[in-house]
């Protein structure tokens, strides 16, 4: 009940209006995001990177409904784009196609879409579709086969594992050795689309990853790149034990080497277990979102812990 009350929350601008006025609200979601000014985003980077971890970085927005805002969105990515291969971090890019406009029109989106997979491109490097709530999943996924159509694999898409419809995706996505990121999904979805039981969702993401590293083995376990910008076919993002532990073991005995599987997490999340992992001799990748357009992503954030939210509040009762 009250995870899918934060994500209503989330979508109401008359509480994002109240909530980011708030300073101590700012300073709690700097804990998850870096910075509003992308200089903030490449400083976080460079100081993840000095511990052997990998990144992607998310200029946040979504649910845009006017052409200029999506065009400064894709400007603002291209520009990202470009601040990495200046400054030569170890890191790629993400975006949702709401950001650029998806909402207005598909030819618009694709128009920005195509800019910045050529952008990067050009500079060696690697975008990926983020997934949003349910009603742009097909959306999502054919602007994704689109683009690769296109000749362009420097794409890649994430999954979400609380989806009924997410092993078919997979399959579907396999046929062009998809680099997909599986993620458990943290949207709030009617019951006759996704598994409403967390045991459910466990249960799937674990049988999902199986599919995504028996997919990278036969598509001959590709690797990331040296530098780090593009990664493997299965990035496994989850901060749970559990889902890391199945998707290992999982790996081992498809004989899928560990520089062919990529664990995600989120900036300002489970450090601890982010450098575990590096230390084990897996690639990790942290993905560090930045902007202004923070709060949808901030309350989003306390709907997945309770004790996130019980913070926020007690700081509110003490201002």
């Amino acid at each position: 009940m009250m995870r899918s009350f934060l994500i209503y929350l989330s979508k109401a601008d008359w509480v994002q209006r109240l909530i980011t006025r708030w300073g101590f609200a700012w300073r709690m979601a700097s804990r998850f995001v870096a910075g509003e000014r992308p200089e903030g985003a490449i400083q976080a980077v460079r100081a993840l990177n000095g511990q052997g971890i990998l990144c992607t970085i998310d200029h946040l927005g979504e649910n845009v409904t006017d052409i200029h805002t999506a065009q400064q969105a894709a400007a603002e990515i291209l520009h990202m784009l470009d601040l990495i291969q200046e400054s030569g971090v170890r890191a790629n890019v993400s975006l949702k196609l709401t950001q650029l406009g998806i909402a207005l029109s598909d030819d618009l989106c694709h128009s920005h879409l195509l800019q910045i997979v050529r952008r990067a491109r050009e500079c060696g490097s690697f975008v990926r579709l983020d997934m949003e709530d349910s009603p742009w999943t097909e959306r999502t996924l054919q602007m994704y086969m689109n683009i690769r159509q296109e000749g362009f694999d420097n794409l890649g898409v994430v999954i979400q594992a609380y989806l009924y419809r997410s092993a078919e995706d997979i399959q579907r996505l396999s046929s062009v050795a998809a680099r997909v990121r599986l993620c458990k999904g943290a949207y709030q979805e009617p019951a006759h689309l996704a598994f409403p039981r967390k045991a459910d969702v466990d249960a799937n993401y674990d049988r999902l990853a199986g599919q995504l590293i028996q997919a990278a083995a036969a598509a001959g376990a590709p690797a990331g790149s040296e530098d780090g910008r593009t990664p493997p076919i299965p990035a496994i993002a989850s901060h749970d034990p559990r889902r890391i532990q199945y998707a290992q073991e999982c790996a081992v005995h498809t004989g899928l080497p560990k520089e062919a599987i990529e664990f995600q997490m989120l900036y300002g999340i489970r450090r601890d277990l982010q450098v575990s992992l590096v230390k084990q001799g897996y690639p990790v990748r942290v993905y560090v979102p930045y902007g202004r357009q923070w709060y949808p992503y901030f309350m989003r954030r306390l709907a997945e812990r309770p004790a996130n939210l019980w913070f926020f509040l007690s700081n509110y009762f003490r201002s």
